[in-house]
């Protein structure tokens, strides 16, 4: 009803309250208002009282005289400027340190430097053929280039997971611990990652004379070595043929010396037999394998086989088509190569040894193998042959065998071994064959 309980004038008090700003305090609804009452001007606030059952039994009011409220703003104005203006001055003063501070942590530049070195950097990283692998100081890999992604066989994705994985298998093929307790360079160091030998540089990254992590750089040297083999090849089979003409230019002149001398059963003999030496040396050769290449290749193989000493044969009834495949033919190459080179090797305290080869075709895969009548190999080593650095020949070798393996393997093919200690070591190589339309 507005009665008032309480007033500043006791006789006032039970009278009604004057103002209409009451109303919406009456209604349970708080209420500012600024009204004239008995006093003065004033700022009025009302609030709505409840009792334990929350049902409204009145109304508080308090009233401030304007004109008090006005001279404490008055008082308080000099003061909240001063505050205002001193908080300024700190904030400026702290935004100048905190600027100084980054400025210093970001080596000077302005962000549109940082932004534009960035960007750079990035196309940079891209843009190189080398991979590239950067890893923090417990050894997790924080940026991989797309060669890098390319070499490893890599699909960059958000999954966290596969990055711990790079990480911890990048980890085991590179010895990136020692590099980054100790800051210990390494370089020009051969892994085999996926069939294909690469060459690999990590040099630790330092901060303020800190270790914070490590970069390793790395090239593909398989595609190389490939290449300068096809190219050995090609260059082998040349070789071949010239000395080959040489030797028949011999020939030719001997046949003439006996025609001069009309010894013409000496002739006759001398023609079959240089004939029949043809057939066993190159004729078979040429009529079995029809890949010019690995003819070549073979060619040079039997000579190099001729000056340490031994003999390198190819079987009577081997057989290999031609073929366009680059890969394949590289890979047997490699093969080959290495497996002949080996057993040279294995041949080299002695004189006079054999070194036989066999290819054979069948529905689309190459049957091939290597012997030889060497020491052998031990039977505790046998099971380990094809491990990096596993090797009879001293340090830093032993990657031949495991690079054959991993490219034999990645085709789908298969190799293995057998040996008998002071007789025999016979590999065995299984290759698929693009040959089917290239007849024997």
């Amino acid at each position: 009803q507005g009665i008032r309980y309480s007033h500043p004038e006791t006789q006032r008090i039970g009278q009604p309250f004057k103002g209409d700003d009451i109303l919406l305090a009456l209604q349970g609804k708080e209420n500012v208002a600024i009204n004239r009452g008995f006093l003065a001007k004033a700022l009025r606030v009302f609030t709505p009282v409840y009792d334990e059952h929350h049902r409204q039994i009145g109304v508080v009011a308090i009233g401030l005289e304007l004109s008090h409220v006005t001279q404490q703003i008055n008082n308080s104005r000099g003061s909240i400027i001063w505050s205002i203006l001193f908080g300024a001055l700190v904030g400026l003063l702290g935004t100048y340190a905190l600027v100084k501070v980054l400025k210093r942590i970001l080596f000077g530049l302005e962000p549109y430097e940082i932004s534009t070195l960035f960007e750079q950097r990035q196309a940079m990283l891209q843009s190189i053929k080398e991979g590239v692998i950067a890893v923090d100081d417990s050894g997790e890999v924080t940026l991989i280039n797309h060669a890098a992604q390319a070499l490893l066989d890599y699909r960059k994705t958000q999954d966290d997971a596969r990055l711990s994985t790079l990480s911890h298998a990048w980890s085991q093929v590179v010895d990136i611990s020692e590099v980054l307790r100790d800051g210990t360079p390494r370089r020009d160091e051969e892994i085999i990652v996926k069939g294909r030998l690469l060459l690999v540089n990590t040099v630790p990254v330092r901060s303020n004379g800190e270790i914070i992590g490590a970069i390793s750089t790395f090239r593909d040297k398989t595609e190389v070595r490939q290449l300068m083999q096809r190219l050995d090849g090609m260059v082998n089979y040349a070789d071949a043929l010239r000395e080959r003409s040489h030797e028949f230019m011999n020939k030719l002149h001997v046949i003439l010396g006996l025609l001069h001398l009309k010894s013409y059963k000496q002739l006759e003999a001398y023609i079959i037999k240089t004939a029949n030496n043809y057939q066993e040396e190159i004729g078979l050769l040429l009529g079995k394998i029809k890949s010019p290449i690995i003819a070549g290749f073979l060619l040079s193989k039997i000579t190099r086989a001729s000056d340490f000493g031994h003999s390198l044969v190819i079987s009577s009834d081997s057989q290999l088509p031609d073929n366009n495949n680059e890969d394949q033919v590289t890979v047997l190459i490699t093969a080959l190569g290495n497996l002949i080179e080996n057993a040279l090797e294995a041949l080299s305290q002695e004189s006079g040894g054999e070194i036989s080869i066999s290819l054979h075709y069948r529905h689309g895969w190459l049957h091939c193998e290597v012997s030889d009548d060497g020491p052998g190999i031990e039977p505790e080593r046998i099971e380990a042959i094809f491990e990096k650095g596993v090797s009879s020949k001293g340090a830093e070798r032993g990657v031949g065998l495991a690079l054959v393996k991993q490219q034999v393997e990645a085709l789908g093919g298969v190799i293995s071994v057998e040996s008998e200690p002071g007789i025999f070591t016979q590999f065995f190589v299984q290759l698929p064959w693009d040959g089917e339309r290239t007849s024997l």
